[in-house]
């Protein structure tokens, strides 16, 4: 349920949150940067876009938030979500 133009949507929440997550803070890679070492700590810089009131068809502004990839997938532990199982799976 991603419109056509989410890649632009995502970027721009992302930049207005300075690439930081808006819940802990942790910086966030921008485009084309790589972590600083080659370990598996990628998904550490990686920001995600998060709806608020968890419909996949809302796409206000204030309805989207940058997250890293630790409280995206914090806040959908335990099914408080709207991700089926192993949708946001790592590997």
């Amino acid at each position: 349920m991603f419109p056509e133009n989410w890649k632009q949507i995502a970027t721009s929440i992302k930049e207005s949150s300075n690439w930081r997550c808006s819940k802990c803070g942790r910086p966030g890679l921008r485009p084309g940067e790589k972590p600083p070492e080659l370990t598996g700590k990628r998904r550490a810089y990686t920001l995600q876009v998060h709806r608020w009131n968890r419909d996949p068809s809302d796409n206000r502004l204030n309805n989207l938030v940058c997250l890293c990839t630790r409280c995206h997938l914090s806040y959908h532990q335990f099914r408080r979500g709207n991700v089926s199982p192993g949708q946001l799976s790592l590997f």
